[in-house]
């Protein structure tokens, strides 16, 4: 849970709608700007958090997924528990209403949000989640045509062996026949049914069985579907609602019930709607079907298109850094050629220096040989005058030892 965010972080906006423990809100975050729905989840002091709360936070809290409402954050408060989500502009429902023609969509609008819807609920399977309670009213849209599923609170995590679950789940209209028989130890085929009922309903603008009662929503489903024996369903007498006074039907064609939809689209439709749990097919298997070949394509096209653009971009990148890599290479060039250069200019330098220091030198010992020869030269002049000297002396004595002076 965020500990952080206060409720202060958003504003409310406007009330979207009101449910059994719970109240949604359109509102802002304050920082971003961005619009979210808030769910307000009241505390009962006695009683606490109700457990479809904990149900719902535990499991959207680990299904991240492009068709499942994305559940942002969880702020705790003395009484109240917001749960902060994806906003979306409405639900199904309401938009049946106000882009159908009569509640009916147009075929392309109803391919895309089966595609939609079976990939989250695919993706819920996949992760061991079953969703228990999918309507028009739980799959939320906004104005760019995308689908999430939304509202997890009756969602329950499966395990193997299968549980042993509550028969009270999804609304009467697109309940599942083994789950109205009563059936506890159903799995991810009820959301399939589920499902198959959404995309009638899409097609016409009205609920394919409209029950009033558990045993009316039976009647309803036998009435198109046939009614089940132990020969085309093995043991299905022994569930807990099931009569032999039920009415025996036989099954209807689809296709005279449902004329709106092409043969591809029935057959899907026929493969959801399989009374027999056993026999509907799989989530991941519908996604195959050859009535979304054309989504398929475009998601093909789209992710070529896409890996092309990346690649182009890739390359782009790479000769992006091959040319960065060539110019860091000229200037690394031009750099080392600089640095010879100039280690060529200082060594030329340094040798004229040397030799200027050799000339200096040279110079140096020329002059103080010549000032030694100069002195030498003093020397012998002076020595040369003294011994004149001494000689004038010498004969001076002489000359005045013979009388001459």
């Amino acid at each position: 849970m965020d500990t952080k965010r206060h409720t202060s972080s958003f504003a409310q906006l406007e009330k979207l709608g009101e449910g059994t423990y719970a109240t949604v809100f359109k509102g802002r975050n304050r920082q971003t700007g961005e619009l979210v729905a808030l769910k307000e989840i009241h505390l009962d002091s006695e009683e606490g958090t109700p457990s479809t709360a904990i149900r719902e936070i535990s499991l959207m809290k680990e299904l991240k997924h492009e068709n499942i409402l994305a559940l942002h954050d969880v702020i705790h408060t003395e009484n109240k528990l917001m749960l902060v989500f994806d906003y979306m502009d409405g639900d199904l429902k309401k938009y049946m209403d106000t882009h159908g023609d009569r509640g009916a969509l147009k075929p392309p609008t109803i391919k895309s949000f089966m595609y939609q819807l079976l990939k989250g609920i695919d993706f819920c399977h996949q992760n061991r989640v079953l969703h228990r309670d999918l309507k028009p009213q739980n799959l939320l849209i906004n104005n760019k045509g995308s689908l999430k599923l939304g509202d997890f609170g009756l969602a329950r995590a499966f395990g193997i062996p299968v549980n042993t679950f509550s028969n009270e789940v999804v609304t009467l209209w697109y309940r599942a026949p083994d789950v109205l028989l009563g059936s506890r130890t159903y799995n991810t085929s009820i959301d399939i049914w589920s499902a198959g009922c959404i995309m009638a309903e899409m097609y016409t603008g009205r609920p394919l069985f409209p029950g009033t009662t558990n045993e009316d929503q039976l009647h309803k489903i036998f009435r198109i579907m046939g009614t089940p024996n132990d020969r085309t369903w093995p043991n299905v007498s022994k569930f807990p609602e099931y009569k032999p006074t039920f009415p025996n039907h036989s099954p209807q064609d689809l296709r005279t019930i449902l004329p709106q939809i092409d043969l591809q689209g029935i057959d899907l439709l026929q493969s959801m709607l399989q009374p027999q749990p056993e026999k509907r097919i799989s989530a991941s298997d519908a996604l195959r079907h050859p009535w979304f070949n054309d989504i398929i394509i475009q998601h093909q096209q789209a992710q070529m298109q896409h890996q092309m653009h990346a690649q182009a971009q890739a390359q782009a990148q790479a000769q992006a850094q091959a040319v960065a890599q060539a110019q860091a290479q000229a200037q690394a060039a031009a750099q080392a050629q600089a640095q010879a250069q100039a280690q060529a200019a200082a060594q030329a330098a340094a040798q004229a220096q040397m030799h200027a220091q050799a000339q200096a030198q040279a110079h140096a010992h020329a002059h103080a040989q010549a000032q030694a020869h100069a002195q030498a030269q003093a020397q012998a002049q002076a020595q040369a005058h003294a011994q004149a000297q001494a000689q004038a002396r010498a004969y001076s004595e002489a000359a005045h030892g013979y009388g001459y002076q």
